[in-house]
């Protein structure tokens, strides 16, 4: 099995990978009150050193007083934390990697099981976080405008200390997700509406922001999934003309790259194809994508939250689909939680060196 193609670069306005290999942004709590620590600068030093082509960050949150629900999250704003982020950027460029934040905000949210809550309640578009589940109170419009604007000084901050690029958080039923999704956005004003499209104002407003704050040179990805944590076999797009409705705009607003978030990369989105959420999203936007999902082992990431192991497993199945052309980059997350040098050792061929994933590997960062 040859992944030459894998290794190809990849060029994009502030982008210049040397290979198509991302690290995909998986949420560690490592950071007390919001300030990432010097463990967390080294975990991301050695997986630029183990040759990731695009170190995409855990979620990192925008400066709102309940844009977290966990005290240990990463901030992304605030001088001690972006000092810290500063760390993270040089000691990955220092191994010649790239990287960018994923800035994030949250929206209502379950309580932490610490107990920590944070200062204001939860703000969503309607209050909730599922159908019948509100726990937190409807943003006004000024708390939209404030929003907005706080993406915005995010990415700028991402700009200034000098990362390559960034992603916005738009997926996994968090707070741009749940101003897409019809049950959680029961809004009658400009950004609610009957149809996905309509309820796309939000997001678009964040990336017009983001865009102006960090000019058109530079590089913007978003994160979007069809599934959410409550319901995995949930769809916005039921169909490629209703994906093409939804995604369109944001892409036209400033999106550059396309994060197409799925539990399994290989599970066709719709009937009559098997090309999968990236494949679907390219086709029709033609925009570059981002495949996610199980990529290299055996179970998923929610079955490790679970407890349940991973072994690795073969890239024939994602070489036949990338070298078809349905996305441009591959987004790896718990091998590489697991292995530092998970990449290095696929493109030497070193597959019987391989770890496999155990949920130990959730608790630790993992630095050899």
């Amino acid at each position: 099995m040859s992944t030459n193609n894998l290794f190809s670069p990849f060029n994009l306005k502030t982008l210049n990978l040397k290979n198509r290999i991302v690290m995909a942004p998986m949420t560690r709590s490592f950071s007390p009150n919001g300030v990432p620590t010097d463990d967390v600068a080294a975990y991301y030093q050695k997986r630029a050193e183990g040759e990731v082509g695009l170190i995409l960050s855990e979620g990192t949150v925008i400066d709102r007083p309940s844009s977290s629900n966990d005290a240990n999250v990463p901030h992304f704003y605030g001088e001690t934390s972006l000092n810290g982020w500063k760390k993270v950027i040089d000691g990955v460029h220092a191994a010649g990697g790239k990287m960018g934040p994923q800035i994030w905000h949250m929206g209502i949210m379950d309580n932490h099981h610490s107990g920590w809550v944070p200062p204001v309640p939860f703000e969503g578009p309607s209050g909730l976080n599922r159908p019948d589940f509100r726990n937190g109170v409807a943003m006004t419009e000024k708390d939209i405008e404030d929003t907005i604007l706080a993406f915005g000084k995010a990415a700028a901050d991402a700009k200034r200390l000098g990362f390559d690029t960034i992603e916005i958080h738009g997926a996994h039923g968090y707070l741009i997700d749940q101003f897409f999704r019809a049950e959680t956005n029961l809004r009658e004003d400009i950004y609610g509406g009957k149809t996905l499209p309509e309820r796309n104002r939000f997001a678009i407003e964040v990336i017009k922001e983001i865009r102006k704050q960090v000019g058109n040179d530079f590089a913007v990805i978003m994160r979007f999934s069809q599934f959410k944590p409550s319901d995995y076999n949930y769809k916005l797009a039921k169909n490629p003309q209703e994906l093409e409705a939804w995604l369109t705009p944001l892409v036209d607003a400033g999106v550059d790259i396309i994060h197409a978030s799925q539990r399994r990369f290989w599970e066709p989105e719709f009937e009559d194809s098997d090309l999968n959420f990236a494949g679907w999203a390219k086709k029709v936007t033609g925009a570059p994508t981002i495949t996610v999902g199980s990529v290299g082992l055996s179970g998923d990431f929610f079955g490790a939250f679970a407890g349940e192991s991973s072994e690795p497993t073969s890239l024939e199945e994602l070489n036949r689909r990338f070298d078809r052309g349905d996305f441009d980059l591959v987004a790896v997350g718990r091998p590489l939680l697991s292995d530092p040098n998970w990449v290095a050792k696929i493109k030497a061929g070193k597959t019987d060196q391989l770890k496999g994933f155990s949920k130990e590997a959730l608790g630790a960062l993992v630095l050899e």
